[in-house]
């Protein structure tokens, strides 16, 4: 007999998920991914003025503002035949690559770290090291004060969470020292964007701020500072613990998912908008064919509705999108739309990026563990890009500054007048996954205005035909030994770094009774 089990929401993740798992003969068998909350910024954006859209989809997300805000910028750049200059562009970039290189040891740390730790083995902590035993004493001081936040709620240890003192105090050390860099890369974000969260410095055609020698020099003291953290630390850290005591997972292949992978790559290097000419590459890879990475074709996404609480045509491109609810939809489950491109779901985010830039070093690394995805490979595939892009920052820092020298009036923006009608698109890759704006433009006003945001791709519900979403079907062979403590579930769900909430509760459908976990 299967057990179901519902964790509902799904803590530290930013927004409204619920996963729900079938579990037979100690693995999951079925999974059903669900995004419990309707937004409606389609909707709200509908005869607005076409500049409005680069400061309110910033209110989509607190975590991923300046995502939004770049993806809606680079969406009017299209519409209003903005052509960005140099200058603009590489200050775009370092404010989208500074929440970026705070956004990955954030989820690493202080969002996914506690699925693979028993926090309690720092009480055990034996060694002399004087930053360690201070963190002992804390840790072990909240527990006697029976104030444990922010290190529960967390299910108990299982055979796959590290226990050894050392490791885990050590762990828990850094993930204090990365609430620190957290607060430096806002710091960065702040100087070159106004203000974190919800820039005010982006605008269509590029950005309303011009660089001085003093910003750029600031920048680059903290970033020395941020590369050592990244470099010596966060990457140091996924490295041996994937290769060391979590490696059985990924011998596991926990986590595998679809198989199908999509990037529209991010920071313009050339043209802005232009996918071909990006520092992480645009692409699409099928059925894990890394010998034959196509390019995107944006009139090869749709988005399915058969399973999703709309009303709304299926099989739509956003470009001639619908966002019509029905939360009383018969046989929905999702208020999350089922984005697929060429008809198949694809997995976006840091593993689908690095499979398809195909970096040597990181090649190698994968080599050395194993080429397929799991849960962990996608962490470390996480860790190594951030130190790519930390190491691109200084050089468009450098860039900046070589530009500034020549022409201390350096161009920042093309500025358009609003069009009376037109259309346009903006992609770009979110640190978590895929994203994309698409905008329709009438009488000088919104007509339409369509967003597939990055976890869509990844946490969708079925499609049409019943095919599962990247995140299902990542779950789908996934141990659970036991049903009350189902671990391995969300460290699955957590390796995709979803974006969509508060405190866990899990329901047995029978009993209806609600099991807590509290550290003992």
């Amino acid at each position: 007999m299967a057990d179901k089990i519902v964790i509902d929401p799904v803590t530290r993740i930013e927004g409204h998920l619920k996963i729900e798992v079938e579990v037979a003969d100690g693995v999951v068998k079925d999974a059903w991914s669900t995004g419990t909350m309707y937004r409606g910024f389609e909707q709200l954006l509908v005869g607005k003025d076409p500049r409005d859209p680069v400061r309110i989809t910033q209110r989509i997300c607190g975590v991923c503002n300046s995502i939004h805000g770049i993806t809606s910028a680079l969406c009017l750049d299209d519409a209003f035949k903005a052509v960005v200059p140099d200058a603009g562009r590489i200050i775009r970039n370092l404010i989208f690559a500074f929440d970026w290189i705070g956004d990955h040891p954030l989820h690493f740390y202080h969002l996914s770290a506690l699925d693979y730790l028993d926090v309690m083995a720092v009480a055990n902590y034996s060694g002399n090291d004087p930053a360690l035993k201070a963190v002992k004493a804390k840790i072990v001081g909240l527990v006697e004060a029976n104030d444990t936040y922010p290190l529960t709620p967390r299910y108990e240890p299982d055979q796959f969470s590290i226990s050894d003192p050392e490791i885990v105090t050590t762990a828990v050390s850094h993930y204090l020292k990365a609430l620190e860099m957290r607060k430096k890369t806002h710091d960065l974000m702040a100087l070159w964007s106004g203000r974190v969260p919800f820039f005010q410095n982006v605008v269509p055609g590029g950005v309303g701020i011009r660089p001085t020698v003093q910003k750029i020099y600031e920048s680059l003291a903290r970033m020395k500072e941020l590369r050592d953290f990244i470099e010596n630390t966060y990457w140091a850290d996924v490295l041996a613990l994937g290769t060391g005591p979590l490696k059985p997972i990924h011998d596991l292949k926990i986590g595998y998912g679809v198989g199908n992978y999509i990037s529209y790559g991010a920071f313009d290097q050339k043209k802005s908008g232009d996918l071909k000419n990006r520092f992480f590459k645009s692409g699409i890879i099928d059925g894990l064919d890394l010998k034959n990475i196509k390019d995107v074709d944006a009139k090869k996404i749709t988005e399915d509705v058969k399973y999703s609480w709309y009303k709304s045509k299926s099989n739509l491109n956003p470009a001639k999108g619908e966002t019509d609810p029905d939360p009383k939809k018969q046989g929905a489950y999702s208020f999350l739309k089922s984005p697929r491109y060429d008809g198949k779901p694809h997995e976006g985010g840091p593993l689908a990026r690095m499979l398809i830039l195909q970096d040597k070093a990181f090649v190698d690394v994968a080599t050395q563990i194993g080429l397929w995805p799991s849960a962990v490979a996608r962490h470390a595939a996480r860790a190594y890009e951030t130190v790519l892009l930390a190491k691109e920052v200084e050089k468009w820092l450098l860039e900046l500054a070589t530009m500034i020298d020549k022409d201390p009036e350096a161009s920042v923006c093309d500025d358009k007048d609003v069009p009376t009608s037109a259309e346009g698109m903006g992609l770009t890759d979110a640190p978590r996954s895929a994203n994309g704006h698409w905008i329709s433009i009438e009488g000088g006003k919104i007509k339409m205005y369509q967003i597939v945001v990055a976890s869509t791709w990844n946490f969708s519900p079925r499609d049409d035909k019943g095919v599962r979403g990247p995140v299902e079907e990542a779950l789908v062979g996934t141990p659970v030994p036991d049903p009350a403590n189902p671990n391995n579930v969300v460290r699955v769900v957590r390796s995709f770094d979803p974006c969509l909430a508060c405190s866990v509760h899990i329901i047995h459908p029978d009993s209806n009774k609600i099991l807590k976990f509290e550290i003992q």
